[in-house]
């Protein structure tokens, strides 16, 4: 099949969003997050997608942890507020407001990159669990990582392997994957890595929330070192 007969990128991406379903066995009290079973969130993420990403480039994969509430579980755009969403991704505001310090982050880093067609033609951000979990706590839910409970973590094994699977079906480069979270997030991937040989480099990045939350006077010292690590493998 070539390039012409293949589905283009944005394609790809929204037919696996789209379909995602988790079938493992959560611990008491955490609920699953699936944003894309919200038919506004199908069509922010459908926007964003199809200007982004109708093309056959290759791109790295940049995994984070998953969807926050604020950031993907909003947008369904990984690390992307609605905030984020309208001014620099010059995407329609879906009629309310999430502010997501992770989303602050990272789109100051895009800007520094070249702006978000750059960025995006070089990248594409998912994450480890593409869909999010959320813990009751009183009469608020909070956002929870998949690698918070031992027990969830072993679940989401055979979901994050058959994630990676297909995404890689794309046009997704394996020279490396760039990971958000150099502890439990990075030892995660370089298990699945050592297993399955997804990729020839496992590069982990500190962890845009990290940085926001206890770093942030060193944010542009953050946002050097996430571009001079690209730089190795994208020619600017």
């Amino acid at each position: 099949m070539n390039k012409r007969q293949q589905p283009k990128m944005d394609e790809e991406i929204l037919r696996f969003l789209f379909n995602l379903s988790f079938h493992g066995k959560l611990p008491k009290n955490i609920g699953l997050m699936n944003p894309f079973l919200d038919s506004t969130i199908r069509e922010i993420s459908g926007a964003f997608y199809r200007k982004f990403y109708h093309d056959h480039k290759k791109r790295y994969l940049i995994l984070g942890i998953n969807p926050g509430r604020l950031g993907a579980g909003a947008t369904g755009i990984p690390f992307t507020d609605t905030k984020r969403l309208e001014t620099i991704c010059g995407l329609q505001n879906p009629g309310f407001q999430t502010h997501e310090p992770s989303s602050v982050f990272i789109y100051a880093m895009i800007e520094a990159y070249g702006g978000a067609k750059k960025f995006y033609s070089d990248f594409y951000i998912s994450s480890v669990s593409p869909l999010g979990f959320v813990m009751q706590e009183q009469n608020k839910q909070i956002n929870y990582n998949y690698y918070d409970s031992v027990a969830l973590a072993k679940s989401v094994r055979p979901f994050a392997i058959q994630c990676l699977k297909e995404q890689l079906s794309m046009n997704i480069s394996r020279d490396a994957v760039f990971v958000l979270g150099t502890g439990k997030n990075a030892q995660f991937v370089e298990s699945l890595n050592s297993e399955f040989g997804f990729f020839q480099q496992v590069i982990a990045l500190e962890h845009p929330r990290y940085i926001m939350q206890y770093k942030a006077k060193n944010l542009q010292s953050y946002i050097t070192k996430y571009l001079e690590t690209f730089s190795g493998f994208i020619d600017q």
